[in-house]
């Protein structure tokens, strides 16, 4: 451990040990916010990863928000990432700039380096994600200090020079909400327009299960009282990266195989995260990490081939039900969730168990979609671990 930053660890702990018990106890307290279809759901996509393909498939896809990753240690290649972010003509671009050592070393250098970018996106991207996975010291940062002093770079060319800049900060990965409190409350001049979260939940399986006695929308809710009690937040969470292992896809998966899960588990959790997420109306808008990638993408690449996992298919269908939902209310009664949404089309219910299977009987006949896209009109049909919706009458609720 560097001696330097024992300072800056001891007051991320003792931030820590002050904010989140205050935070815990709030939570009944916290002011909801309304967070409809059309701006929740996101995609990663990578300019290294089938450029000339990528936008063809975002457009079969129908996801309308993006995040592109600009590494600051590829500078030289900046032409190429510009040239990629351009080719999404209609698409609302958010951009992460990822950090290394030299960007957090060298404050001058970053700040030439943001406003080349800044300057070279005008009226392309308004949005940036300002670092990333800061709790992590291989990803460059050492102290939230440090982070700090990366972020408030960024705040003030936004406050001298580019007012009209989003910019989203923090992005601790994981519920390692200590560090999060302290890149909330502290002394630092600067003001996040949003708090980014990389809120993996993969290492605990199933999206529902717990973590220190909290589930996946008990962890959103916690960070947004966080983000509420802060004077540098104004409350908006924004997940920016998120996904699960996939297995047999060693050396690309980013975990070992004992938490990786098959491609069928892979699209249910994908799928059931996204729901559970907009239940909590608190995060303003999730980013799944990635639409390529051989160990954890909706598309497979490997050996120049690419092809669909059973997951395009079913965000391609999550995305047609919600795209233009409006949320009503959310239940879980023995492992079986329901979701309901306002659509133009009427009352739509998105329903799955936990495990296993369990047989539903209604009083008359319904149109409805199985998780991949498969249609189906019946009063009767068998609840599984891949969530289905079906459309009721708004009069029913």
């Amino acid at each position: 451990m560097r001696r330097s930053v024992l300072p800056s660890l001891l007051k991320t702990l003792l931030i820590g040990l002050v904010t989140l018990p205050v935070a815990v106890f709030a939570i009944p307290f916290l002011k909801r916010r309304d967070i409809g279809g059309e701006a929740f759901f996101g995609m990663g996509v990578n300019a290294d990863k089938e450029p000339h393909t990528t936008p063809y498939l975002v457009n079969e896809l129908g996801v309308k928000k993006l995040l592109i990753r600009i590494p600051l240690w590829e500078m030289e290649h900046i032409d190429s990432y510009l040239a990629f972010i351009r080719n999404f003509h209609d698409k609302e671009i958010t951009v992460a700039l990822l950090q290394d050592r030299e960007h957090i070393t060298s404050p001058l250098m970053l700040r030439d380096h943001l406003i080349q970018i800044f300057e070279a996106l005008e009226g392309v991207c308004g949005t940036y994600v300002i670092g990333s996975t800061i709790n992590r010291a291989k990803w460059g940062f050492f102290s939230v200090n440090e982070y700090l002093d990366f972020y408030k770079i960024a705040y003030d060319l936004k406050e001298k020079r580019f007012p009209h800049l989003k910019l989203i900060g923090s992005n601790v990965i994981d519920f390692e909400y200590h560090y999060s409190a302290h890149t909330l409350f502290n002394l630092a001049k600067i003001r996040y327009d949003a708090l980014g979260s990389l809120l993996y939940v993969d290492r605990r399986g199933a999206p529902e299960n717990t973590q220190m006695g909290f589930n996946l929308i008990e962890k959103i809710r916690l960070l947004a009282i966080l983000a509420q009690m802060s004077p540098k937040s104004n409350g908006e969470i924004v997940i920016t990266e998120t996904n699960w292992p996939i297995s047999g896809t060693a050396p690309y998966a980013p975990t070992s195989e004992t938490e990786c899960v098959s491609e069928e588990e892979y699209a249910d959790f994908m799928v059931r995260y996204h729901l559970l997420a907009f239940a909590s109306q608190h995060a303003q808008s999730v980013y799944w990490h990635q639409l390529i990638a051989p160990g954890y993408g909706l598309i497979d690449n490997r050996d120049g081939q690419l092809r669909k996992r059973t997951a395009f298919h079913a965000y391609k269908t999550m995305l047609h039900h919600l795209q233009k939902a409006t949320f009503v209310g959310y239940g879980e009664k023995r492992g079986r969730h329901t979701l309901l949404a306002q659509v133009p089309e009427g009352l739509l219910h998105v329903e799955w168990v936990e495990r296993g299977t369990l047989n539903v009987s209604l009083t008359h006949s319904v149109e409805g979609t199985f998780r991949d896209g498969e249609h189906f009109i019946s009063d009767t049909f068998v609840l599984t671990p891949s969530p289905l919706y079906y459309l009721t009458s708004m009069d029913e609720l």
